[in-house]
């Protein structure tokens, strides 16, 4: 399993990422303005139980990749730093893509049953093809290969789902109390994600130099 230094980095690296705007994000601020707070919360809940069902296919196949070749986890390990810092110009590339989520007014707000909403964010969180190619480029750099892979990536999927769960219920908070005070200066979420986005430069970086240095 991963050391306490490797766990520590792992969280606040997750941390960071999760607040980087990004299709969950616009998901749940989305669903904040068009049926409310308590189905935008269910949604979100439904989001990372989808988001944990790509880790769980993700864990076998990545599972047998790093039993078969340390060559092959190596260059994994590479390639996902080098996404990561991808993203990274992405976010910033994208910035103004949580301003206008959040500042879109909703016109056809309805309401729905609990179970529908929960649906709903497990559908795109399944179905989402970027969190996956993003989970295959970011757990690797917290694994220990050579420890089983499959457990050690499940426990921190699931760590990760978690934290995204609660930062994304934070949100809905935020979207449905604030959007007049993001209004007033809707720069803030733009420089929210460039902030974000050059953090996330700097941490592929890291990865790609040091990454593999405790293995």
């Amino acid at each position: 399993m991963s050391s306490a230094s490797q766990l520590v980095a792992f969280v606040v690296a997750s941390i960071l990422f999760i607040q980087v705007p990004g299709p969950s994000l616009l998901f749940t601020i989305g669903r904040a303005l068009t049926v409310g707070r308590r189905d935008a919360l269910l949604s979100a809940v439904g989001n990372g139980i989808g988001v944990f069902g790509q880790i769980i296919a993700l864990a076998v196949g990545l599972g047998a990749l790093v039993a078969a070749s340390t060559t092959a986890f190596a260059v994994l390990k590479l390639a996902g730093a080098a996404y990561v810092a991808y993203l990274g110009v992405q976010a910033i590339r994208h910035r103004g893509d949580a301003r206008r989520a959040l500042t879109t007014t909703a016109e056809t707000a309805t309401s729905t049953t609990p179970w529908r909403s929960v649906r709903t964010g497990v559908v795109v969180g399944v179905t989402n093809p970027k969190t996956l190619v993003f989970f295959a480029a970011f757990l690797p750099q917290f694994i220990d290969p050579t420890a089983p892979a499959p457990a050690q990536l499940l426990i921190l999927g699931a760590l990760f789902c978690a934290m995204a769960i609660v930062s994304d219920g934070c949100w809905v908070v935020a979207a449905s109390r604030a959007r007049d005070w993001f209004a007033q200066r809707p720069q803030r979420l733009d420089h929210l994600g460039a902030a974000g986005g050059a953090m996330m430069i700097g941490l592929g970086a890291t990865l790609a130099t040091t990454g593999s240095a405790s293995h």
